[in-house]
C-alpha cells in the first residue's frame, strides 16, 4: 500500500452554534459548539491539510450567530470551506440571499481540484421551503414539490429536507463527465444524505445516488444532516454521513480524512468513527 496520502483534509458536520439553551429531547447543546469548534480547529492546526470542509449547519438559527462561529475558523492557517445546511437559512428573510457569501462560497455550488482530485460541492438547499422564503415563486414550487412527495408517501418528505434543481443536477453530471475525461477521481460533498434511503435524505436522493454509483470516477460522497452518522456503498461510491458536532453536552465529533490512490482513511475524533474505505 502507498504510505503517503495524496492529500489530507479536515471535516466538520453540523456545529449548529446558537446562543440558545440546550434541547434535551434532541440532545443538542448549541452553545457548546464554540468550544468544540475551537478544539477541532486547534487539532487541525497540527496537521498539513489541503483544506477544512464544514458540511452544513454552521449555525442553528439567527444571523447574529454566524460571526462567533466564523471567528473561530479565522484562527486557522488552513483554507476553510463551507456548504450550506437547512439551519443556515433560518435567518431573517432579507438575509437569505447573503448566506452563501457569508460562508465565503464562490457560488451556491462549485468544484475545485487538489492533487489531481476533483471535489464537487453541491447545494442541497437550493429547492426548499427555507432558502426560498423571500422568493414567492420559488417557494411555491418547493411547496408543490414537497406536497408531491408527501402524497407519494416518501419517507424524506420533510420540510427540513430539500432538493436540487434539474439545472444543478445537469451541472453535477457535467462535472463527473469532465473528471472522467481527465482521468480524475471525484469526491462529492453535500449536506443531505443520499443513500441508503432515510427520512433525512435529499428530496431527489435516489436519482443523484444512482448517478454517483454509476460513475466509477466517484469514490465518495460526504455529508452531514443526519446527526447519527452512517456508512453505505453503492457501485464504487462510498456514502459517508458524518455525525453532528452539536450533539451531547461535551463529546466532540470531527474527522481527518486521508485520500490514497486505493482507499479513503477517516480518523474520527470524539463520537466520529475511524474507518478505512477501500476503492477495490
Amino acid at each position: 500500500m502507498t504510505q503517503e496520502p495524496l492529500l489530507r483534509f479536515g471535516v466538520i458536520a453540523d456545529p449548529q452554534y446558537a446562543d440558545l439553551e440546550p434541547n434535551p429531547v434532541l440532545n443538542r447543546h448549541f452553545r457548546q459548539s464554540l468550544a468544540k469548534l475551537s478544539e477541532a480547529i486547534a487539532t487541525f492546526e497540527g496537521e498539513d491539510l489541503s483544506f477544512v470542509m464544514t458540511l452544513g449547519d454552521l449555525i442553528d438559527r439567527g444571523w447574529q450567530n454566524f460571526d462567533p462561529a466564523l471567528s473561530i475558523y479565522r484562527r486557522s492557517r488552513h483554507e476553510c470551506l463551507f456548504l450550506p445546511g437547512n439551519h443556515d437559512f433560518l435567518v431573517e428573510p432579507e438575509k437569505l440571499a447573503s448566506v452563501h457569501a457569508t460562508l465565503g462560497m464562490p457560488a451556491p455550488y462549485y468544484s475545485f481540484t487538489r492533487a489531481g482530485i476533483r471535489f464537487v460541492v453541491i447545494d442541497g438547499c437550493e429547492d426548499s421551503l427555507f432558502a426560498t422564503a423571500a422568493d414567492p415563486d420559488r417557494h411555491a414550487k418547493a411547496r408543490a414539490r414537497l406536497d408531491g412527495l408527501k402524497a407519494a408517501g416518501a419517507d424524506n418528505a420533510m420540510d427540513w429536507n430539500a432538493g436540487i434543481s434539474e439545472q444543478q443536477f445537469a451541472w453535477i453530471a457535467g462535472q463527473l463527465e469532465t473528471a472522467r475525461a481527465r482521468g480524475q477521481k471525484v469526491i462529492v460533498m453535500g449536506h443531505y444524505p443520499l443513500y441508503p434511503a432515510t427520512d433525512h435524505c435529499l428530496w431527489n436522493a435516489e436519482a443523484l445516488a444512482d448517478l454517483l454509483a454509476a460513475s466509477p470516477q466517484v469514490v465518495a460522497y460526504l455529508c452531514g444532516h443526519d446527526h447519527r452518522g452512517g456508512l453505505a456503498r453503492a457501485g464504487t461510491c462510498w456514502f459517508v454521513n458524518f455525525k453532528g458536532m452539536v450533539d451531547t453536552p461535551s463529546e466532540n465529533a470531527f474527522a481527518l480524512v486521508d485520500l490514497y490512490p486505493d482507499r479513503l482513511k477517516i480518523e474520527g475524533f470524539g463520537r466520529e468513527e475511524s474507518r478505512t474505505l477501500s476503492f477495490g
